[in-house]
């Protein structure tokens, strides 16, 4: 037996008057997860325990059966994991964001700074070690706008919240808070001095693009200790992620990273590269965890144009290729869920069930035809907390 899940971050929404009164996944032409709730079963889970912050760390650790109230310390760690930066006993990780700063510094214009690109992004995470480093503070870069800073020996009693929380919004309020605090702030603030006037800044401007000019600080934590997923489920299994983030949750559960050149965690990754290295790479492992970034950045932009852009390619693009491969080789299941949602007219993300859909192998179709948030109400197979969804969908539960 073969598993593949489909993660379409942030997926989820709520009805828009833009839409008539549907949400992005109800408007969105979705042949094959359609197909897949009609000839299987739709449900909902709820990936974000109570008390904790919906991001897709956390949600995305529930979905594969991890119980973060029991092993979680915080995001950075996870995408330090997947940079190959060794932390610590006693070292803190921090996502670094290269973020637009509008209004003299007090507006988050850009949480992304346009989508940097990691080369530009890289020559700035330079300039940074040359200006802000130290024997304590490091800064690595990553992809795009993500990047890590290690604060060596480094205190975590401190408040940090995400820049894409507050886009649009004055950042007075938003900046770190805490015993720890005092010096993540002022790296923070150390960056403006300098970075309007970084020569990629620069060009930039001059082509019309906004500047990354300033760091943003958040997800702090120290190097957790997780179970390996195949001595809890017995299976092996692969990653396939434009992000850090998700290579962090494999490299600390044991699971292969496969990667695609053109994943991008924009709308213009490369589906059809994600599905032939998923196909790939269920040749030999047992399960493949295909990672979908853009409807989740769609949904922090604003824009519901990417959003249904970015859910009709991963259904398209990425479902029907795969089950269509799978269905003649063999038995195999298929899980497509988001990890959280993401709406639009928030920007954030919310802390509330997501839809699923669960196809393949030994399961018995139920009444249920179409894949969208009406499976929050007429739904009978849901899971709470959605940590039970994994040993169902690996057949403990059929």
């Amino acid at each position: 037996m073969k598993y593949v899940i489909f993660l379409g971050d942030g997926m989820s929404d709520r009805p828009l008057e833009a839409l008539d009164g549907r949400t992005p996944l109800m408007a969105a032409r979705t042949v094959h997860l359609d197909r897949m709730v009609r000839e299987g079963v739709g449900g909902w889970s709820l990936n974000t325990p109570d008390g904790y912050y919906p991001g897709s760390d956390v949600a995305n650790l529930g979905v594969l059966g991890y119980d973060v109230t029991q092993s979680y310390t915080g995001r950075s760690p996870l995408e330090a994991a997947a940079m190959g930066v060794d932390l610590g006993p006693n070292d803190v990780a921090f996502r670094c964001n290269l973020v637009t700063l509008g209004g003299d510094f007090s507006i988050m214009e850009d949480f992304s700074a346009e989508h940097i690109s990691s080369a530009e992004a890289a020559r700035i995470i330079d300039t940074l070690n040359e200006k802000l480093a130290s024997d304590r503070f490091r800064f690595y870069p990553g992809v795009s706008y993500r990047h890590l800073l290690v604060w060596r020996d480094g205190g975590d009693r401190l408040i940090s919240r995400p820049p894409h929380d507050i886009t649009d919004r004055p950042i007075a309020g938003a900046l770190p808070e805490g015993i720890d605090a005092e010096p993540i702030e002022a790296l923070m603030r150390a960056s403006w001095e300098f970075l309007s006037d970084h020569p990629v800044n620069r060009d930039r401007v001059a082509s019309g693009k906004r500047p990354a000019n300033s760091i943003w600080l958040w997800g702090q934590g120290r190097k957790p200790v997780l179970p390996l997923f195949r001595e809890r489920f017995g299976k092996s299994g692969g990653i396939i992620s434009a992000v850090d983030l998700m290579r962090g949750i494999a490299a600390h559960i044991g699971f292969d990273v496969l990667h695609v050149p053109g994943a991008t965690g924009w709308i213009d990754t490369d589906y059809e590269g994600k599905a032939q290295a998923c196909l790939k790479g269920l040749e030999e492992r047992d399960l493949m965890f295909v990672h979908v970034e853009s409807p989740d950045e769609a949904g922090h932009a604003g824009r519901m144009d990417y959003k249904l852009k970015a859910i009709e390619d991963f259904d398209a693009r990425l479902v029907g290729p795969v089950l269509e491969a799978l269905a003649a080789r063999g038995p195999f299941r298929a899980l497509a869920l988001p990890d959280h949602p993401t709406p639009l007219v928030t920007k954030t993300h919310d802390p509330g069930p997501v839809p699923f859909a669960l196809y393949g192998h030994g399961i018995t179709p139920d009444a249920n035809t179409a894949y969208d948030e009406t499976l929050l109400e007429t739904a009978s197979l849901t899971f709470d907390p959605g940590t039970r969804l994994m040993p169902y969908f690996l057949g403990s539960g059929l």
